[in-house]
């Protein structure tokens, strides 16, 4: 994996980090190291309340699990707004800050903006086998 490409991707979306510590962090979790990102404010403002309250939801979900898009979107009282959700993540302005890569189809991986196998590698990176 290129791990300064995908950071460079990432930071380039990055709406305000003076002192780097993202990039830092970024650095630290795709060489295998466990990172809290949770203390990371992101703007989510520009978005509809549904996209912001299926991104709030996201930052919940741990290091090392996954969940649906319906259980995702069960958990913010909309459980027939799978695809709708899938459609919010898409969304994402900070991805594994905002830990997307974790919801998955119930049938498969699902989507993810730096293509399947990225959200693959990401996944298993956390423990996780697809």
């Amino acid at each position: 994996m290129c791990i300064s490409k995908l950071v460079d991707d990432l930071i380039g979306n990055w709406a305000g980090d003076p002192a780097g510590n993202v990039t830092t962090d970024l650095i630290r979790y795709l060489s295998g190291e466990a990172v809290d990102f949770s203390g990371y404010h992101v703007d989510l403002l520009h978005l509809t309340g549904f996209e912001q309250s299926v991104l709030r939801e996201t930052r919940k979900i741990g290091c090392g699990s996954m969940i649906t898009y319906s259980e995702l979107a069960l958990a913010i009282g909309r459980p027939k707004a799978a695809r709708a959700v899938g459609n919010a993540l898409r969304k994402n302005p900070a991805p594994i800050v905002i830990p997307c890569h974790r919801v998955v189809a119930q049938n498969g991986i699902g989507g993810y903006v730096f293509g399947v196998d990225m959200k693959r590698r990401l996944l298993e990176l956390e423990g996780v086998i697809i």
